[in-house]
């Protein structure tokens, strides 16, 4: 990003810019529905287009980045755009806008599903069912973009059989790890110096010192939660470890959060899909999800540790990378290891909609007709998700009703 060309994203008056950050992010935290991929869309008609806070070429740039670094791809954007528009309270107030509604709205639809023991109602059961459509929609398009051809359709469904078999803590952290050193033996030769620059006004020393934090945090937060297993940081920790180890998107974060909460009892397995039903509904990131699981678990304090715990990666590893993305994306090793990994993300995925996604919420023939028509309303109609869940939901009620 060159400085003589921007002017405009220059800011003379950082409180009136953080307010605008605060601003503008909020109205899309509201409004933006859709996925990722939708979320990009209107931050580059907010931020790009409309306000002209980076050009065409750095935003690129800063989508291309997020879109390889572990975490929520949107929110990682945002994060990036409030960074450059006014600094790291820039960063942290867009961060804020984009993610307080959704955190609200799930929040306070777990303590209705807790205070009024609803969890049995046929329109409940119909939310798990949006949830398998859900994601079989993220795994075909996903898979088209991220596993093309023979070798890395081959990595998803070796992946998706490996998760499936062998169910232990670190399997899926080995299992991308194998894949991303297979991705470099395989696709480890491209030539990345024809990629465009990218400045960022972040020291390289405080980068470092925010990768350093986002290490030292997945490395020792576990060793302390083994001190207090049933306290805040053992809360703060399975929510900061699903953050950091999400590739390809939000959906993705489902079976690493499942992982964490169900078999440690902090929600029952059907809490935990009615509410990820529910998060479709919802504007904003996929990722606060986790406020939903924090306030089943613990509460309004949950569900903002959760909340904080599972966003702080995105923060760090934004903040971090930046600087030193011009030198690391050219390297044909890194861009070969991401083509492995992403392949993997996408075999998690397709052994998560098995399990726990099919196993707990398709139960006979009227549960696979209204999922079969949920995913048609999806792929083949378009519509929003907001109305796919209504359909799901009041679909779950008419089945339990005949």
């Amino acid at each position: 990003m060159d400085p003589g060309t921007n002017a405009e994203m220059v800011p003379l008056n950082k409180q009136r810019a953080l307010m605008e950050v605060l601003q503008v992010s909020m109205k899309l935290g509201l409004t933006a529905f859709g996925g990722p991929v939708a979320h990009l869309g209107y931050f580059h008609h907010e931020y790009i287009i409309k306000r002209r806070w980076m050009d065409e070429r750095s935003y690129a740039d800063l989508v291309a980045l997020c879109q390889l670094l572990p975490g929520p791809a949107s929110s990682q954007v945002g994060i990036g755009i409030g960074l450059v528009r006014a600094g790291l309270l820039g960063g942290l107030v867009a961060w804020l806008g984009f993610t307080l509604p959704s955190v609200i709205a799930l929040s306070g639809f777990a303590l209705l599903l807790k205070g009024f023991d609803i969890g049995g109602m046929g329109w409940i059961h119909g939310l798990k069912i949006v949830a398998v459509a859900i994601v079989a929609q993220a795994i075909a398009s996903m898979g088209q973009k991220l596993a093309p051809d023979r070798i890395r359709a081959t990595i998803v469904v070796l992946v998706s059989v490996i998760t499936l078999m062998w169910q232990a803590a670190f399997s899926q952290v080995l299992l991308i790890a194998a894949a991303g050193l297979a991705g470099i033996g395989l696709y480890g030769k491209s030539d990345g110096t024809d990629v465009p620059s990218l400045a960022v006004p972040i020291s390289r020393r405080f980068s470092a010192a925010c990768l350093a934090l986002f290490v030292g945090l997945l490395l020792f937060l576990p060793l302390l939660s083994r001190l207090y297993p049933s306290g805040w940081i053992s809360l703060f920790d399975r929510f900061y470890r699903a953050g950091s180890l999400v590739f390809g998107g939000g959906h993705v974060v489902l079976p690493l959060l499942e992982r964490e909460v169900v078999p440690a009892g902090l929600v029952s397995q059907a809490d935990f899909l009615t509410g990820y039903g529910a998060a479709q509904a919802v504007p904003g990131p996929l990722f606060t999800f986790a406020a939903y699981l924090g306030a089943m678990a613990k509460g309004l304090s949950g569900a903002a540790v959760a909340t904080a715990a599972i966003f702080l990666p995105a923060f760090l590893i934004v903040a971090g990378a930046l600087p030193f993305w011009d030198s690391l994306r050219r390297s044909p090793r890194v861009q070969g290891a991401m083509t492995g990994i992403n392949a993997a993300v996408v075999g998690i995925l397709l052994a998560a909609l098995y399990d726990p996604l099919w196993t707990a919420a398709i139960a006979g023939p009227a549960d696979f007709a209204l999922v079969s028509i949920l995913y048609l309303m999806l792929t083949s109609w378009k519509l929003p998700p907001w109305i796919v869940v209504i359909a799901g939901a009041a679909g779950g009620l008419l089945t339990g009703i005949i």
